[in-house]
């Protein structure tokens, strides 16, 4: 089996995977795999299917199944040359609207967070709409300052693209950079290199908690909030996926649900 990982995480770095993509791959390769030796299951289609069952039925979420299908389809397509068709089709994914942060409760999150590192992170990925990953891989190079422009550099699907930065962080960017080179990072960790993903989120945790903030938030709510509060701002929802990186306006539209003016103005009959 390590073989056939091996030579699965070569190809994966030649045509240029994400790191999250790789790591994923590897996993439901894996997984795939044992499965099929602990099971005996011949048949190709079966075993794919029982595969697939068997994470619905351990309730594993529709994005999972879809990306395992996804990681065991290139098995077969790439590492074993297998030129049969896979016939099966994608999970349907579930239609839940995304968890999105008052103004307020933003402010909230970021007044009773005390590390001012962390403070700054947190008001990025809400200013400028950036995901975690974006926040943490933020060098000083990305920032101009005074145009209150940031620029995202390999974001998902290694697309770049120019978000907008508010005048309120011009200061506190100017005190962080304050000292460092163009390809510092500008919130790096105590020991001067790049902070993970996991240390943000998990700050960003005990600030939800610690501002009372009862809704089940991660820190990619921020980033709903951002585009919601542009759709309320009257910012057209086109300039709105530029500033997200979709490539397609449905993707962005989503929100739209979240923020329709007509619908607030209904009162309760109660």
């Amino acid at each position: 089996m390590e073989n056939i990982l091996e030579k699965t995480n070569k190809i994966l770095l030649l045509r240029n995977y994400s790191p999250a993509t790789r790591k994923a791959y590897l996993l439901y390769i894996k997984e795939y795999i044992k499965f099929c030796k602990k099971t005996e299951i011949k048949s190709k289609q079966q075993a794919i299917e029982d595969f697939l069952l068997d994470k619905l039925n351990r309730q594993q979420s529709s994005q999972t199944i879809n990306l395992a299908l996804n990681a065991v389809k290139f098995f077969y397509a790439e590492i074993l040359k297998d030129p049969q068709k896979i016939d099966l089709k994608y999970a349907k994914r579930s239609k839940k609207l995304p968890v999105v942060l008052s103004r307020v409760e933003i402010e909230k999150i970021i007044q009773v967070t005390d590390n001012p590192k962390y403070k700054l992170m947190i008001s990025l990925g809400y200013a400028c709409g950036l995901r975690v990953s974006e926040v943490v891989n933020l060098k000083v190079a990305d920032l101009d300052i005074d145009e209150l422009l940031v620029h995202i550099k390999g974001g998902k699907g290694k697309k770049d693209r120019i978000s907008v930065l508010p005048e309120k962080l011009q200061n506190d960017l100017r005190n962080f950079i304050a000292g460092k080179n163009k390809d510092d990072f500008v919130c790096a960790s105590n020991r001067g290199g790049k902070l993970t993903t996991t240390s943000l989120q998990k700050m960003f945790r005990k600030s939800l908690v610690k501002a009372q903030v009862m809704k089940e938030a991660t820190f990619h709510s921020l980033r709903h909030s951002f585009a919601t509060h542009l759709l309320e701002n009257g910012t057209d929802v086109r300039y709105v996926q530029e500033l997200l990186g979709h490539s397609n306006i449905r993707t962005t539209q989503i929100y739209t649900q979240v923020t329709n003016p007509k619908l607030k103005n209904i009162k309760s009959p109660f």
